[in-house]
């Protein structure tokens, strides 16, 4: 029997204000995010990358860790960025480097994490991602062959459409003179208001079905399902179980780039292991529309051999990120990420918010301005 309307009213009303509040406690972080995101963008030419990336060595997947970094946070835009510097001459094992990097490495989402998280969190994110990369790159010089690499580019040269393609294509880099004329000048400006636009226009659906996923769950899964589920109370199966299914999690949540945080939150609210978390968010590189994508790029062979390295090279450094950090005793020992503000007051978060709110608002005028919605729909 269906409960209610007048019980299930509240419940949806609670789970959308839960998920306001977590907006409001994070927005100045995004869009200080962003800005740092696209500075870096402004000043970094993407048509540099595939010279830079010319092989799997450790010197070249360190460049592809820098410049994912440096790039924008969206999983489908480094998804195709990825594709289109492999295109152009990239090795295809950087490219994925640069994957992992654009998705795990940059500054918006340390932000997140420490602000509903904790910093612990953020710390074991940039320390694991490395660690997922020295396991990938063992996944792929053992299982990928020369021949699979050709299928895949012969694919990717069918040019077949993903999604954010514009955003990986978009090349506005000021590359002349020194870096702080470069940003203060008239074209680092505008190139920045077009990232820092652009970048809001690529994860907004993410961010905001993460937050709303997170309040439902918060609001309508009871704790002890979660409890339950994720062997809260066998502490010891939990380290190992919390790494697998973590992965998993987010495969099926569709959520994906900086939007899982939150919903990370209400995970480990509701008992998974703190490796689960690590495994969780460094995970949105597989959800199924992206594993679509990959489809759609590489053809079918290449998307399964992606799932399987991509999972296991997850679930493998999340697990060691699990040990490493109980061993040095950084493991939170209170379950209480910041899920929601009991409202909205005078206080720093508030305070932080209008001031980038202004920032954002300034930027948004001058991509106005100068042609951002020609070139939007052109994209």
């Amino acid at each position: 029997m269906a409960p209610p309307a007048t019980a299930i009213l509240p419940a949806i009303g609670h789970a959308i204000s839960m998920a306001f509040f977590m907006f409001w406690e994070i927005l100045w972080a995004l869009n200080l995010g962003f800005l740092l995101s696209a500075i870096v963008q402004a000043v970094v030419s993407k048509s540099e990358m595939s010279r830079l990336l010319p092989d799997d060595s450790p010197k070249t997947l360190a460049k592809a860790c820098g410049l994912g970094a440096a790039s924008s946070s969206c999983s489908y835009a480094a998804v195709a960025l990825a594709r289109s510097i492999f295109r152009k001459g990239a090795n295809f094992t950087a490219s994925m480097v640069f994957e992992v990097a654009s998705t795990n490495l940059v500054a918006e989402l340390g932000i997140v994490m420490v602000i509903l998280l904790g910093w612990q969190f953020a710390v074991a994110e940039f320390v694991g991602a490395p660690v997922m990369v020295v396991i990938l790159l063992a996944l792929f010089r053992l299982f990928l062959k020369p021949a699979m690499v050709e299928g895949a580019r012969a694919q990717a040269e069918r040019g077949l459409h993903g999604k954010m393609e514009g955003h990986a294509e978009m090349d506005m880099a000021v590359t002349e003179g020194p870096l702080l004329k470069r940003i203060l000048s008239n074209r680092g400006a505008t190139a920045i208001s077009h990232y820092f636009v652009m970048d809001w226009l690529s994860v907004w659906k993410d961010v905001a079905g993460g937050l709303l996923i997170a309040g439902a769950l918060g609001v309508l899964v009871p704790a002890g399902f979660w409890k339950s589920f994720f062997l809260a109370s066998h502490p010891n199966f939990a380290k190992f179980w919390g790494p697998l299914i973590g992965p998993f999690i987010a495969i099926i949540s569709f959520v994906c780039s900086v939007g899982n945080v939150p919903l990370a939150a209400v995970l480990w609210n509701s008992g998974i292991s703190f490796g689960g978390v690590i495994a969780f968010i460094f995970a949105d590189l597989i959800v199924i529309p992206i594993l679509d994508i990959y489809r759609k790029y590489y053809g079918l062979k290449m998307g399964a051999f992606l799932l399987g390295t991509f999972y296991a090279s997850t679930a493998l450094a999340a697990l060691a990120i699990e040990f490493l950090f109980q061993a040095a005793g950084l493991i939170p020992a209170e379950r209480h990420a910041q899920v929601v503000e009991a409202g909205m007051g005078l206080n720093y978060t508030t305070v932080l918010d209008v001031i980038f709110l202004l920032i954002a608002g300034v930027l948004v005028v001058r991509f106005l301005k100068t042609g951002g919605p020609d070139m939007l729909r052109m994209m």
